[in-house]
């Protein structure tokens, strides 16, 4: 995909229209607009770079602020005249200090919200974090984990015990996420191999 296979033509101005989403909780985070140059740069160094209208000149996302987005896809529109990026964001998005420029409902997807949070600790390392105690202690004490809650999980089912069921097949998905992290996969990379065997 380059930029000359977009029709600009409706813009008028030349530019691509750009939908940003978060990868991972697929919420909507901003729309910006492209030039020739800022797409090049986009794909060449993966990370999010729009031509900013009013200053008339290229604007990396996050230059000062360091909250850059990081592609993870680039998906043109049905019509080749807006293009999707999904991205990874490195904190708030909009210049208000929120997640999204959009107000829209913060919990909606919370697997996906629980999955960037987990991402977020095993990149920071804070000390008072259990999650950070399991990346420490490495990938086979997060699998034996999974496989605990695993064992507990089914103990419940076969005993009815719908209350304690929910309790641990919750902290089997949580181990899940983390050993997914560990691993170095993303809830994303799930839902494709899902897709994939149900296509």
């Amino acid at each position: 995909m380059t930029f000359d296979d977009f029709r600009l033509d409706k813009t008028g101005d030349g530019l691509l229209p750009v939908i940003v989403q978060d990868a991972t909780t697929l919420r909507v985070l901003m729309l910006g607009y492209m030039n020739r140059e800022a797409f090049d740069l986009t794909c060449e160094r993966r990370r999010v770079t729009f031509y900013s209208r009013s200053r008339r000149s290229l604007w990396l996302k996050g230059e000062s602020s360091g909250n850059f987005l990081e592609v993870d896809e680039m998906l043109p529109d049905c019509d080749f005249d807006t293009l999707l990026i999904k991205a990874r964001p490195a904190g708030p998005t909009c210049h208000r200090g929120t997640t999204s420029c959009f107000d829209t409902d913060d919990s909606e997807g919370f697997v996906r919200s629980l999955s960037r949070l987990i991402a977020d600790r095993h990149r920071q390392m804070p000390d008072d974090s259990y999650t950070t105690r399991l990346f420490v202690k490495g990938v086979k004490k997060i699998a034996q984990k999974v496989g605990e809650e695993a064992v507990e999980t089914v103990v419940e089912a076969v005993d009815g015990n719908r209350t304690r069921f929910m309790y641990e097949i919750s902290d089997l998905v949580y181990h899940g996420l983390v050993l997914l992290e560990e691993m170095g996969f993303t809830v994303a990379d799930l839902e494709r191999e899902l897709r994939r065997r149900h296509g």
